[in-house]
């Protein structure tokens, strides 16, 4: 008998993470591209879990309030 995951992860484009972040499409992909955001690769595509995005966030956020 076959077992299935059911659990699926929605993964985020680099357009999806540069529209979440409010920077361009190409930065968003720079961070992906430098693993500043942990990314998932697919064929020739790469993907963030939300997860990761979460801590590429926490870890660059400032306690200093502007």
């Amino acid at each position: 008998m076959e077992t299935t995951n059911t659990e699926f992860t929605v993964l985020l484009t680099g357009e999806e993470i540069a529209r979440i972040l409010n920077v361009s499409r190409a930065y968003a992909y720079q961070l992906m591209r430098q693993q500043q955001i942990r990314t998932v690769k697919i064929g020739c595509s790469f993907r963030a879990r939300p997860e990761d995005l979460a801590t590429f966030i926490k870890d660059n956020s400032s306690q200093v309030a502007l």
